[in-house]
């Protein structure tokens, strides 16, 4: 089994999302005692997000780039940024380590390509709804994109900072995005991107008839695929 580098904390919410996924699915599929080997290197959110609120992406690339280096270090065949928003600074962890680092776009598509959805809705931070480096991830992979409007976008991303990676889940911020992913879906959405790691406390598959993707558990199962395929 390879060892999987985990940078997390970004929030820990979601990191502990991942943790529990991986393990689970390494059980399901080894049985019995079975786990994952991971390497957790965990941020403290709140330095990450002062340098987002500042737009110092060099310094979060810096960061997180740094906590690649140490789950390589502890060990690590392969790398998870525990974020799709952190995946801006893609290329400096990339650059830093040796060890192939899994992007989250790249499991998106492979699951959207699974079910030949080819038009997506994009649901996440203001910088992942609304910057290039998301979106053109997944157009290398003939993925279009759809995002909610400017209003729309205001509200998911304060969820997010001010719900959700602060550890509330508020029953009216759900309706807000089941109606959002719901207007998606009427634009033209083969299916909904949860493009944050958080977004997947909020709302589930159950919630509506919309079809979502959700990405922290896609990017997981991915590294679990690699982590136990033969060598």
């Amino acid at each position: 089994m390879r060892t999987i580098g985990l940078v997390g904390g970004l929030s820990w919410y979601s990191s502990m999302e991942y943790y529990r996924v991986i393990n689970e699915l390494v059980q399901e599929r080894r049985g019995g005692h079975a786990s994952a080997e991971v390497a957790l290197q965990s941020l403290d959110f709140s330095v990450v997000r002062a340098c987002q609120e500042r737009d110092d992406w060099p310094e979060a690339g810096r960061l997180v780039a740094d906590a690649a280096t140490r789950c390589q270090s502890a060990g690590a065949d392969l790398v998870l940024i525990c974020s799709n928003l952190m995946h801006k600074v893609f290329a400096d962890v990339e650059a830093a380590v040796d060890v192939p680092v899994l992007h989250i776009a790249d499991a998106v598509a492979r699951e959207a390509k699974r079910h030949r959805w080819s038009r997506l809705g994009l649901l996440g931070t203001k910088w992942v709804m609304q910057e290039p480096f998301y979106a053109e991830r997944l157009a290398t992979h003939g993925i279009e994109v759809v995002t909610p409007g400017a209003e729309e976008r205001v509200r998911v991303d304060h969820v997010i900072f001010e719900e959700l990676t602060q550890g509330r889940v508020e029953t009216s911020s759900r309706q807000e995005y089941l109606d959002i992913i719901a207007t998606l879906s009427d634009d033209g959405a083969d299916a909904v991107i949860l493009a944050c790691t958080e977004i997947e406390l909020l709302v589930s598959a159950r919630d509506t008839s919309v079809r979502l993707l959700d990405s922290m558990r896609v990017h997981a199962t991915r590294a679990v695929d690699l982590a136990l395929a033969e060598a």
